[in-house]
């Protein structure tokens, strides 16, 4: 399941964030590619340490938890903490699949990549180019979101960076490890609770939204991994 998650940031924190962007320690952003993804990976990264990342990654965690539909859709066990990329002016980085297990700097622990997610921070009209493409059964998904804005899609797909042709594309990227690890479960799920959501505001005092619930509680029971 591919998902748009509006406004995750909002126009103040995108200012802060280009402020402190602007003045990061941009580096080779071969330093988190795999084996196979160097060979097609051409953009700049953020290190993971430095303070920049660090606070604006702090940012974007608390955002994240107070979005309702990102948690809906996610059901998050454990977020890898923000990274950032740039693409400037014929970077790219071709097709490629996510490490199935990323390890957490500092800490011995590795996160399974269940889902990625891509936040856009800086506005389409101020580039060409650099749209993600993620690659499903149904055929090539172009993304290019406002900024703020998060793209959020199985780790197992196929996805590149097309291009950039004028500008510069800068965004965080990040991988969640689910208590749902099923795509196609947590899809049922997230429609399920859109359903209860709907009928809490329609009709709250219907005896088939308890139910509702109910099942979507007993579904996460038994198929959540905590």
């Amino acid at each position: 399941m591919m998902l748009h998650v509006p406004e995750v940031l909002g126009q103040e924190e995108l200012a802060h964030a280009r402020t402190l962007l602007a003045r990061a320690p941009w580096a080779d952003g071969s330093i988190t590619a795999g084996h196979q993804s160097v060979k097609v990976k051409r953009n700049q990264q953020l290190p993971g340490d430095c303070a920049e990342a660090r606070e604006l990654g702090e940012l974007i965690a608390r955002a994240l938890q107070g979005n309702p539909l990102f948690m809906s859709a996610a059901l998050p066990r454990e977020v890898f903490p923000p990274l950032f990329n740039r693409y400037g002016e014929g970077m790219a980085f071709g097709s490629h699949v996510d490490n199935a297990l990323r390890g957490i700097p500092g800490s011995g622990h590795r996160l399974r990549t269940d889902l990625s997610a891509t936040l856009f921070l800086t506005d389409p009209a101020d580039y060409d180019g650099g749209e993600l493409v993620v690659e499903d059964t149904y055929g090539d998904h172009a993304v290019k979101l406002p900024a703020g804005d998060l793209i959020l899609y199985p780790s197992s797909s196929l996805h590149r960076v097309t291009p950039v042709t004028r500008g510069a594309r800068v965004s965080s990227f990040f991988w969640i490890q689910s208590l749902v690890r099923d795509d196609a479960k947590r899809a049922l799920l997230f429609d399920l609770d859109a359903a209860n959501v709907q009928l809490a505001t329609e009709v709250p005092e219907s005896p088939a939204l308890l139910m509702l619930t109910s099942v979507y509680h007993n579904l996460l029971r038994q198929w959540a991994e905590p």
